[in-house]
Parts: C-alpha cells; structure tokens; sequence
C-alpha cells in the first residue's frame, strides 16, 4: 500500500495564538455605551451652592454618607447613596435621618444649602439632624472661580 500515492499524515502543531480583535471591539463599544450614558447617571437636586475656599473632608470609602439638600424654595431632599427623592418635610428628615443612623452610626451627614435659601431655614435643618444623632455635620460648598 505504501505505492498507492498516499501521503503521508502530517501533523498540526497547537496554534498558541489568541486572536485579541474581537475582545478590543468589545471593550471599545462598551467605553462608548459607558461614556454616553455616566452623565445621564447624575442626578440630583438643583442647588447654587456658596462658594468658598476649604479644605475637602476626608470620608471613609465604604461609607455612603447621607446628604441633605435645601433649594432656593426652602424645600429639604434627602439624598442616601444613589437614592434622591421628591422633597420632604423637617420632621420626616429627622425620623429618616435617625433610621439610617441607628443603623449604620458611622456615616457622615453632610447639607448641600442654597445660596440664596434663608439662614433660618439650614439652620433649623442642621438642629433636627443633631436631634436624629448626627454628631458631625457637614457644609458642603463649591469652589470660587478666580476669573477675576
């Protein structure tokens, strides 16, 4: 059998090769989906915060802090995390506010207030916050623009 004209078996060697094309065109479509949708994702409460030179606090990043926000109205939204709600009233923050803090003690209060909202009225806000047991408050502001 060996003068039929058969050829012999040759043998194919592993292709060690990873064809990394596909993978790039992956990652390259979701970066656009990512880039389009990240600003979609910011929410929130409009508010013209003062704005004042200060040092950044420094939060612990496994704690979320809870946020509270006054607009121009004088109405208060309680932002925890990701979650921003309609407005509320002073005594539904504080019963909030002290759920959340017996729960998770050691997370950070912070109020955004308005920078046209009346002095009473973040005042008042930060007397109920201290009353549901947040020990520390704080302000949070924007940095001023030196276009001068």
């Amino acid at each position: 059998m060996k003068g039929m004209g058969l050829m012999p078996q040759q043998r194919r060697k592993p292709m060690a090769e990873i064809n990394v094309v596909p993978y790039i065109d992956v990652m390259l479509v979701l970066l656009i989906i990512f880039m389009v949708t990240a600003p979609m994702l910011t929410q929130g409460v409009k508010v013209d915060l003062p704005e004042t030179t200060s040092e950044p606090i420094q939060q612990e990043q496994d704690v979320e802090p809870i946020t509270v926000s006054v607009d121009s109205n004088g109405a208060y939204y309680l932002e925890v995390g990701d979650e921003r709600g309609n407005p509320i009233s002073l005594p539904q923050v504080r019963d909030q506010v002290s759920k959340i803090l017996s729960q998770r003690s050691n997370a950070e209060v912070f109020v955004r207030g308005d920078e046209y909202v009346d002095y009473g009225v973040v005042v008042r806000l930060m007397a109920e916050l201290q009353s549901a047991g947040a020990t520390g408050i704080g302000l949070i502001t924007d940095a001023p623009d030196n276009k001068q």
